[in-house]
């Protein structure tokens, strides 16, 4: 899964001398928490939050009057208070790789830059969700069933084979790998909806064959 298939294609940018009220009216309108800042070339030279502004903007408790204030706001530019080195990350990287970075630096997006450091989309946590979504089939409901199987090859096919004598449709299969457990790996295959009947004589055998850690319904 490549970052430029769920992408954001068309950024909202900002330039380091737009205005911190100009910028915060930018985030307002669009819903974002934050704009990459390009160069007059669209190359990535910052980014600001809608934190930075609120730290940049003066106290609710000012004793300047709305003209003062208004005043100082057109003042401040993003220039001035933007983060300059930036978490970035490129179009034909993997949304995978997007998700560790966001975690490791406490981030809710990224801009997307291309060779020539140009913005070419923006990747945010809510597009790692869609993919999550769309990957597991959760959206087709159905149920989903976690093994704990041996790391060996072929210990898998024998879960399948299994769903495949009850004519069981499968719809995802994620592979968990712990390194406090290096002989085992964790399986969650989702299937698509079947009835109750059916669905108790397939936990019934899979209990009976492979060690099943859990088994759950999904109604969309």
């Amino acid at each position: 899964m490549l970052i430029k298939d769920w992408m954001s294609k068309s950024p909202v940018t900002a330039k380091p001398a737009t205005s911190i009220m100009k910028a915060a009216k930018l985030m307002k309108e669009n819903g974002f928490g934050r704009l990459p800042v390009v160069d007059d070339n669209g190359r990535l030279v910052g980014i600001v939050s809608d934190r930075d502004i609120k730290e940049a903007s003066p106290s609710k408790a000012t004793t300047l009057d709305m003209h003062e204030l208004y005043y100082l706001l057109s003042e401040i530019k993003v220039g001035d208070i933007m983060t300059k080195t930036v978490v970035s990350i490129g179009p034909d990287d993997t949304v995978e790789k997007a998700a560790v970075l966001m975690l490791r630096h406490n981030v809710g997006g990224m801009p997307v830059i291309d060779d020539a450091g140009i913005v070419v989309g923006v990747i945010t946590d809510s597009d790692i969700f869609k993919v999550l979504v769309s990957i597991t089939g959760v959206l087709s409901g159905g149920m989903q069933f976690a093994f704990e199987l041996p790391n060996v090859s072929g210990s898998l096919k024998t879960v399948l084979d299994d769903l495949k004598a009850h004519d069981i449709r499968i719809l995802s299969i994620l592979t968990n790998y712990d390194d406090d457990k290096p002989d085992t790996r964790t399986v969650y295959i989702r299937v698509r909806p079947i009835d109750d009947a059916k669905a108790k004589d397939v936990i019934d055998r899979l209990k009976a064959n492979h060690n099943l850690l859990y088994w759950a319904k999904d109604v969309m």
